[in-house]
């Protein structure tokens, strides 16, 4: 069983990229985020690697960091999720958008991923709402009594930015941050702060 892969990249083709280790070249498929951090042809790269055998087949799966090797492992203990689909979230969806996304029950960022129709992206975040560890979540996971949120006068924020337009899953993460900060605000403050962490977001990226 390999568990990590240290060489120079040898090309990168489509979603898998050839690692030169000691003359051997190995054929290992990545997600977008990870071929877009490993370097170019002809740079050093380590990426830790994910053996799946089969009978007809030995495929490798690669990852520039633990946090993505995490969520594909656990994204494909889900009903329907193979390592292809896995594959296909991550490239789309950064650990910290799916954090947010299985925290708010936000099934239409899921969906974006190719192989994902409304149907398995319910079962991800209903599955996976409770199984996220606690490590791999922003502040959304902090927020006191986060599963009663809807009911909440933080619901009543989220609300609030969901009628402005902006999508389920980046909305609570702003909101839960805000109430995080100020635990005590009323709701007008509580919706000017939950603006200002999506402000300054835009503005970070």
């Amino acid at each position: 069983m390999i568990g990590k892969l240290k060489g120079i990249v040898d090309s990168i083709s489509g979603s898998q990229l050839i690692l030169d280790v000691g003359g051997v070249g190995y054929v290992v498929t990545c997600s977008a985020r990870t071929l877009r951090n490993i370097g170019a042809a002809g740079e050093a790269a380590s990426l830790l690697i994910e053996t799946q055998v089969r009978e007809d087949a030995i495929n490798l799966y690669g990852f520039v960091d633990t946090v993505e090797q995490d969520w594909f492992r656990l994204l494909t203990t889900v009903q329907g999720i193979g390592a292809r689909v896995a594959m296909s979230i991550l490239s789309v969806v950064s650990p910290d958008q799916l954090s947010n996304a299985i925290a708010a029950q936000d099934k239409t960022v899921l969906t974006q991923a190719d192989g994902v129709g409304p149907k398995l992206a319910l079962r991800l975040v209903t599955e996976l709402k409770d199984k996220v560890p606690a490590f791999m979540a922003s502040p959304v996971r902090a927020v006191p009594n986060a599963s009663s949120f809807p009911q909440s006068l933080a619901g009543d924020a989220l609300s609030a930015l969901l009628n402005l337009g902006y999508r389920r899953a980046e909305a609570f993460a702003a909101v839960s941050a805000a109430a995080q900060r100020d635990p005590d605000a009323k709701l007008d403050a509580l919706i000017k702060a939950s603006l200002a962490e999506l402000s300054r977001k835009d503005h970070a990226a």
